[in-house]
């Protein structure tokens, strides 16, 4: 558990804040037990943004990555040397609908390999004594993770099974960090209840891949409600409209460009 106040800065998102400016992606910085740089978005805008807010990525000990998707895992490139835990997918090439566009990662395994002291784990891995990554996550519930608008070089389609979380110790309870949850924000939150043995969460944080009209929308907040969170920061990959509907049933904050929130 961890024993001394954990601080996330988001320093990509979708929306800019004051100083800081937006690109489709996400990266946060995670300053708890251990300093971990998650997701570094599509460029080098994390390095311009934590500037601002007079965060140092290059303090990483570990640097994760939720999945390979370019606007997660991109940045990444503008960094070297670090300890870099992602699922072995990660390096997958994938494309949108009919390969219309390729959203895999501008680097291969080859390639991160001589960059990175790469971490390949689709098994919970406890970076710290507060700190799990979840690995690959199991897709337990009836409702979320059943349809795809990606592909495989292949052409087969692509469930983004790479996709992974964050899952950290408090003493006021769980706080759950996510990518995109391609895996489906729910089986994140059961999963990262199971592996920690602990029920209570504090707070869970970023993508939660939920679209305008989404049929997952629905069961998404019963569970939720279900779950009894104590706060919600949906981000990135969530539509507005989607978010603006979590404001009205659960406690939420904004998240975006320059966001710091300590807990």
């Amino acid at each position: 558990m961890l024993k001394r106040p954990l601080k996330i800065s988001f320093l990509v998102d979708d929306n800019p804040g004051p100083g800081c400016q937006a690109e489709h992606g996400l990266s946060i910085f995670v300053d708890a037990d251990v300093k971990i740089l998650f997701d570094a978005g599509q460029s080098r805008l994390f390095l311009e943004n934590a500037s601002q807010l007079g965060v140092d990525p290059t303090s990483a000990e570990y640097l994760v990555l939720s999945h390979g998707h370019y606007d997660h895992g991109n940045g990444f490139a503008h960094m070297n040397g670090k300890r870099l835990v992602c699922h072995p997918d990660c390096f997958t090439r994938r494309y949108r609908a009919e390969k219309s566009a390729y959203i895999g990662l501008k680097f291969d395994q080859a390639a991160a390999e001589k960059d990175f002291d790469l971490i390949l784990l689709d098994k919970p891995f406890k970076i710290s004594e507060s700190v799990t990554f979840l690995g690959e996550i199991p897709r337990t519930n009836d409702f979320e993770a059943k349809q795809t608008t990606f592909v495989l070089e292949n052409g087969q389609p692509d469930y983004v099974n790479d996709d992974s979380a964050l899952v950290i110790d408090t003493a006021a309870g769980l706080i759950i960090i996510a990518g995109c949850s391609h895996a489906g924000i729910c089986n994140i939150v059961e999963y990262a209840r199971k592996i920690t043995g602990k029920t209570r969460i504090a707070a869970v944080v970023g993508g939660f891949h939920l679209k305008e009209g989404s049929a997952v929308i629905q069961p998404t907040i019963d569970y939720l409600k279900s779950a009894d969170i104590g706060l919600l920061m949906p981000c990135h990959c969530v539509d507005a409209s989607v978010i603006m509907l979590f404001n009205s049933i659960f406690h939420c904050e904004a998240a975006f460009s320059g966001k710091i929130k300590e807990f």
